[in-house]
């Protein structure tokens, strides 16, 4: 499992100031079921793109300020950061064909 938990606390080291390859992170929460059927993609990615990609996955129920800050109205959201600036975010479930096509925009 190559995936970080992104927190308040370590936001900035590993998302907002990291640079040299995108950042793909996904809100998302226990009780919500697209997540959980997401989680596993993710948990791929984050594997088979280990040193090309960081993952991050953010709980929003233990992260609300990250929430905020990323305007969360519905999870799972997945968002792809990179040099700190949003690039693409999509709501729902997404295939993983779906995530890589945005983080290669």
């Amino acid at each position: 499992m190559n995936e970080i938990i992104i927190t308040k606390e370590n936001f900035d080291e590993e998302v907002r100031n990291f640079k040299g390859m995108p950042v793909l992170l996904d809100f998302w929460a226990s009780w919500c079921g697209p997540c959980m059927r997401l989680s596993p993609i993710i948990e791929e990615i984050a594997d088979e793109y280990d040193g090309k990609i960081k993952v991050g996955k953010v709980n929003v129920d233990e992260q609300p300020e990250l929430a905020a800050a990323f305007k969360v109205e519905s999870i799972p959201l997945v968002v792809v950061v990179k040099d700190g600036a949003v690039t693409a975010g999509a709501v729902g479930y997404r295939s993983k064909e779906d995530i890589l096509e945005m983080i290669n925009k």
